[in-house]
């Protein structure tokens, strides 16, 4: 099924920056309320990766999370549990009825790529197997199973989890290869009904990115678009 490309850009609000007000939440969630779930939402840098939430919040049934990131995003808010952050939405959408489990493949290399993928719900193991990975040779994932084909996913991309080779981010980053990211999401196709997705991470002018640092992310976020577009 192609998808549609959405680009969306709340970085003018104030309080949504790495953190997002409660005022501000609402704004992005009425914002966003008239477009289409069923598409690749660009949601901009790492700093606003907390709004894949909100995209999480308006699916209305069982579905699982598989989030590709160098970082869990399953922590606690730095500030009070309230607050909503782009290092705490993981935790927030376990939260979540639909929300039957999550997996977080990081950019960790093969030897400890095991301790990175994570499993929710382990009380429902039983109805939703944990995924499958095989690495091949160097680092990441080359695939990625969820043994339950056709069970509805979202997937969430944070340019972090690649190499400085595929991605220019300002968070620290993984080793996967472009070509490892893509091989997982190609198999996560053909065992999964894809609802939705976004991709979010890279840098900005107003954060330092040169012209290679843009060009570099722009062919590779062209090419994980194409993916679904096939």
């Amino acid at each position: 099924m192609t998808m549609e490309v959405i680009q969306s850009d709340f970085s003018t609000l104030e309080g949504t920056n790495c953190y997002c007000s409660e005022e501000s939440a609402a704004q992005i969630r009425q914002a966003i309320s008239g477009l289409p779930l069923s598409a690749v939402h660009m949601i901009g840098t790492g700093d606003y990766h907390y709004i894949t939430l909100f995209w999480l919040e308006r699916i209305r049934e069982p579905f699982s999370l598989v989030l590709f990131d160098n970082h869990s995003d399953d922590q606690p808010s730095a500030f009070s549990p309230d607050t909503l952050s782009c290092g705490s939405w993981v935790a927030e959408a376990r939260k979540l009825p639909n929300c039957i489990g999550t997996y977080w493949l990081s950019g960790a290399a093969c030897e400890t790529a095991g301790k990175n993928l994570r499993y929710a719900h382990p009380s429902q193991a039983d109805a939703w197997a944990p995924p499958v990975h095989e690495t091949t040779g160097g680092h990441g994932f080359s695939r990625l199973s969820l043994r339950k084909p056709g069970k509805p996913v979202y997937v969430s991309i944070d340019l972090d989890v690649l190499s400085r080779d595929y991605a220019r981010t300002d968070w620290d980053q993984g080793s996967m290869t472009l070509e490892e990211l893509s091989g997982a999401i190609l198999e996560l196709k053909k065992s999964s009904q894809i609802i939705g997705v976004d991709i979010c991470g890279g840098l900005t002018i107003q954060k330092g990115a040169s012209s290679d640092d843009l060009a570099i992310n722009a062919a590779t976020e062209n090419a994980l678009i194409s993916l679904f577009e096939e």
